[in-house]
């Protein structure tokens, strides 16, 4: 009996200190779920605070993200072109035709025969010098300065020679074949082993070949700021047409190349007139009976020209 007072008395300190150590641990707990508490675990959602979870961690924006993006602003809408389409009803003599490419979208408008095909005679310079240009850039080639001076007298004087032996170098008819394809033309034709004068353009291809030169494809990369400076400081007698209809300060940044030619087969004056703007490109053909002289087409060019511009242009 005395055995088992001493063995109660004994067990009855463990198990005080079994059951102090239990509510202790209450309490600890208890404090840790008390907001406020120093013992407050950060993981216990606050009074007031939105609990997170592991799908959203938000920190109370919103979770439908359209609501924050701003809605798009509308497009500002492309200034106006200088032309205006319209039908002409010109007192002219003989065909013509017209065609404007509008740079920024690539939208054509014309008459309604501009698909029709003239020859261009020195028209079709531009692209051989830049066709020659561009190739020579991309055989790693830097033309040498007595050939970029000849380039110069193809452009702004339009000398027939040089011009020839350019399209010696550039291959001759495949060099226009690379002009319909890179290009993109629709209406135009090679004349084979006539010579580049005979190239058959309309004047919406004269367009798209503008367009062609403007946007470096034609002349490369390397060779296109100074083909365009070139076509602006275009003299003398090829200085006609679609930008003497505008204002001279504005001439002095529309870069052109013309061409002109009695056709004594045809018995017909082929004047053809290209242009290229900041924002468009255009061509002019009109042919007529030959004994009217060069000056009235070229007078013509310009005078299409006029009808077309928007006015206070």
């Amino acid at each position: 009996m005395a055995g088992d007072r001493r063995g109660g008395g004994e067990a009855s300190p463990l198990r005080l200190i079994a059951i102090a150590v239990i509510l202790i641990g209450l309490v600890l707990v208890s404090l840790r779920l008390l907001p406020g508490s120093p013992f407050e675990s950060s993981a216990a959602a606050k009074w007031g605070d939105p609990g997170s979870s592991s799908n959203d961690r938000s920190t109370g924006a919103p979770t439908d993200r359209t609501a924050r993006q701003p809605s798009a602003s509308p497009s500002p809408s492309l200034e106006p072109l200088p032309f205006v389409a319209k039908n002409l009803d010109l007192d002219i003599e003989g065909w013509y035709s017209w065609s404007v490419l509008d740079r920024r979208t690539g939208k054509i408008i014309g008459s309604k025969n501009m698909g029709e095909t003239s020859t261009t005679a020195s028209m079709i310079k531009a692209w051989i010098v830049a066709d020659y240009l561009r190739r020579a850039a991309d055989a790693g080639q830097t033309p040498s300065d007595a050939k970029l001076a000849d380039a110069t007298r193809i452009i702004r004087d339009s000398d027939n020679t040089r011009a020839e032996q350019f399209y010696n170098l550039v291959g001759r008819d495949a060099s226009i074949e690379r002009l319909i394809s890179m290009c993109k033309l629709t209406d135009s034709s090679v004349a084979p082993d006539k010579g580049w004068s005979r190239t058959a353009l309309s004047p919406r291809d004269t367009a798209r070949m503008g367009n062609c030169i403007a946007t470096g494809t034609a002349a490369g990369p390397k060779w296109t700021k100074w083909l365009l400076n070139e076509m602006k400081l275009v003299r003398g007698a090829g200085d006609f047409g679609i930008r003497k209809a505008f204002p001279a300060a504005e001439q002095k940044r529309i870069a052109i190349k013309n061409g002109w030619i009695d056709r004594t087969r045809e018995q017909e004056m082929h004047i053809n007139c290209l242009a290229i703007g900041d924002t468009w490109t255009m061509g002019v053909m009109v042919k007529y009976p030959i004994n009217m002289g060069y000056d009235y087409g070229m007078q013509n060019c310009e005078k299409i020209t006029e009808a077309l511009l928007r006015p206070g242009t």
